[in-house]
């Protein structure tokens, strides 16, 4: 098939690679690729190999990498290219760029010169774990990655927890055993999640169920490849009052009033206030 027919209008073109499996790319992304005046992307051997998979030749066109390590003269260059006339391809390592990618500087900066910036649509790691999770989609939060150290991703954890929607996380397969376990301590081990590893490849795996099994079935496991992690949203829960105290009293005594709240709410799926009110009173009457 012979693509990249049509020529292309000046402007920077955000293009989606596969996750895993290389015929996962859409057919107006080879058409891009085939007709862009320059290839920038994160990893160059990468965007080599699947253009030459698809059968798309560079010829003498530049393939400029960009990546979160490149100096603002990579950006400037691929800026002046499309302000001279020049239509420029970016390809992300895997998956959408933008998405927790460093294309992101590079669309921010071609929008801030009024320059065009032109999506083409296709796999995201994200969306893909959603699809295949089995926890609601209606609404859902993209975490990115965690902190590494335990102390900040119990932190971000205790903020996310109230989220009235699926969280969504990356995360690296060296720290999965110790995310899963702080997010059962966090969030609570019955919560219901999902580890989504290795999308749309040869060994792909979606493991579901409780934060608490998770944590133990990855407990003395060595896993590799990408990583997604999935956690639903807090539940309503019957819980008494004498019930809330318990947790907020336990809460307390490693937390700070505010997080002791934020945890207890998230938990229960209360409201974030009338648990903030009530801590105050417990701490008032110690």
């Amino acid at each position: 098939m012979n693509y990249g027919t049509k020529p292309l209008s000046a402007g920077l073109y955000l293009v989606a690679t596969p996750i895993g499996t290389a015929r996962d790319i859409t057919l107006r992304a080879l058409d891009v690729l085939a007709s862009a005046d320059v290839i920038s992307s994160e990893d160059t051997r990468t965007s080599r190999k699947l253009m030459d998979i698809h059968g798309i030749p560079l010829g003498d066109r530049p393939l400029i990498a960009y990546h979160d390590h490149s100096a603002d003269v990579v950006r400037q260059r691929l800026l002046s290219q499309i302000a001279e006339g020049r239509s420029v391809a970016y390809m992300s390592e895997a998956g959408t760029p933008l998405i927790a990618d460093p294309g992101f500087a590079l669309a921010r900066a071609a929008g801030e010169a009024r320059l065009p910036v032109i999506s083409v649509p296709g796999p995201s790691a994200v969306l893909a774990a959603l699809t295949v999770g089995g926890l609601p989609t209606d609404r859902f939060f993209f975490g990115g990655f965690l902190p590494n150290a335990k102390a900040a991703r119990h932190t971000a954890l205790t903020e996310l927890s109230p989220v009235p929607g699926t969280l969504v996380f990356y995360e690296s397969p060296k720290r999965l055993n110790d995310m899963l376990r702080d997010a059962r301590d966090t969030l609570g081990a019955d919560r219901q999640a999902a580890v989504c590893r290795e999308l749309t490849k040869k060994f792909e795996e979606i493991a579901r169920g409780s934060l608490g099994d998770l944590a133990d079935q990855f407990s003395d496991r060595s896993v590799k490849g990408e990583v997604v992690v999935l956690i639903d949203r807090a539940r309503q829960s019957a819980a008494d009052p004498a019930e809330i105290e318990a947790a907020l009293r336990e809460a307390m005594k490693t937390l700070r009033i505010k997080d002791a709240a934020t945890l207890v709410a998230g938990s229960y799926g209360l409201p974030r206030r009338e648990v903030y009110q009530a801590a105050l009173g417990l701490e008032k009457d110690e």
